[in-house]
């Protein structure tokens, strides 16, 4: 029974191995929750962009006055839009039957999605939006095929295009021989430039990676002083033992 549920696992890794294979390569988010400046950014842009069709109903507007270092003030000002009350949670006002009428399916909610999707897959999926006029939203996604998803954030990013391998071995010379795949470029410049577009996305991805897990910012808190503590303890203990043992031959 046991080589028959191994043999399963090894299958399950597998599939997820070749379902991997020839896909394209997600991009590095370096998710920072160090920096509450960041998550502050990536608070503004989510409830700017994100909260008018996706819910964050596990976080609540109090949380953020602790957990992000903002005040009361400032969140009712700028971050509560579809309630007047500072404890509750991120609801947005769309209605789930509006939603499907109008995306074909309901945007889930992301309370969790980074934990789901992992930080590197949604940083690769905000910054993997082209034209596709052949898709209802007039967009694709080279890490989300077919997405239901329109670009929220074309506005900063711009319009970007598909190329496909030997169009991108074309346009950059030889030196690209090397590269397989489709590759996105950027046919009409945002309000941000690429750079810039970037590091809201990262900001964003952090602040969706702290809501899958609040508590985590908690732990950086006490981590130290946790440390500290088990250190002293590990002295005091070691002389005490020296104590007990000096007399002991």
């Amino acid at each position: 029974m046991k080589t028959f549920i191994f043999a399963l696992c090894l299958m399950g890794c597998a599939g997820l191995v070749s379902a991997n294979e020839g896909g394209p390569v997600l991009l590095e988010s370096h998710a920072n929750l160090d920096s509450k400046i960041n998550l502050q950014r990536g608070a503004r842009t989510f409830v700017n962009y994100c909260l008018s069709c996706h819910s964050a109903s596990y976080m609540r507007y109090s949380r953020l006055i602790d957990d992000l270092g903002l005040t009361k003030e400032v969140v009712e000002k700028n971050l509560m839009f579809t309630t007047d009350k500072i404890g509750d949670p991120m609801q947005v006002a769309m209605k789930p039957v509006d939603a499907e009428a109008w995306f074909g399916v309901p945007p889930p909610d992301l309370s969790v999605i980074a934990r789901a999707r992992g930080a590197d897959w949604l940083y690769s999926f905000l910054l993997g939006f082209y034209k596709d006029e052949k898709r209802p939203t007039g967009v694709n996604n080279l890490y989300f095929p077919t997405t239901a998803m329109p670009a929220v954030l074309s506005r900063l990013q711009g319009v970007q295009v598909l190329k496909t391998a030997a169009e991108g071995e074309a346009a950059h010379g030889e030196g690209h021989a090397g590269h397989s795949g489709p590759t996105l470029e950027l046919a009409m410049p945002g309000t941000q430039s690429p750079e810039e577009y970037a590091a809201t996305v990262r900001d964003l991805v952090s602040f969706m990676v702290y809501l899958g897990e609040p508590a985590k910012l908690v732990r950086y808190k006490i981590g130290f002083w946790v440390l500290a503590f088990l250190f002293v303890l590990f002295i005091s203990t070691y002389l005490l033992k020296k104590e007990y043992w000096k007399d002991v031959h």
